[in-house]
């Protein structure tokens, strides 16, 4: 059975809302063949990464940036999830199969640091984008849950046989 990593970091309410609406979405019952794993940030480890078929990622955008949560998370599983970086400091050739994953942002003003400061170690990693970043500003309501669920249903649904 193929595995879905959902790693985030959900510190209020309205990013929670996000977080349940992409576990919701990645677990549809029209999905089968998917084993949906749920971390958070900070408990999430290479195993769990290495025993992933794909991966959805979900951040508050903090001070123009990721949270401190999911840099220690990519900081932890960096280098055994197959990370590599090149002389200067940029992504490396990772080579081989690249696993898919999609990532969710949501901020109160803006998430453009946020969402490039993912891109960038990502792209150091054996992983695809397979969807469009969600970026949310603001409130949460029934269209950015909607397209929460949509996200975590499209990488599943990479992922089922």
């Amino acid at each position: 059975m193929a595995r879905l990593l959902v790693v985030h970091h959900v510190p209020t309410t309205t990013v929670r809302s996000l977080a349940d609406a992409v576990v919701a979405g990645a677990s549809d019952d029209a999905i089968e063949g998917v084993d949906v794993v749920v971390r958070a940030a900070l408990e999430a480890t290479a195993e769990d990464v290495l025993a992933a078929d794909g991966y959805v990622l979900g951040t508050p955008a903090n001070f123009g940036y990721m949270s401190g949560a999911l840099k220690h998370f990519f900081d932890t599983i960096f280098l055994q999830a197959g990370g590599a970086l090149a002389a200067d400091g940029s992504a490396g050739a990772t080579g081989g199969d690249k696993r898919p994953f999609g990532l969710w942002v949501h901020g109160r003003y803006d998430t453009t640091g946020a969402v490039r400061s993912v891109l960038s170690i990502v792209g150091a990693l054996p992983w695809r984008q397979a969807a469009d970043v969600l970026e949310v500003m603001g409130d949460v309501g029934e269209p950015e849950q909607a397209a929460a669920y949509e996200l975590g249903a499209t990488v599943a649904a990479l992922l089922a046989p």
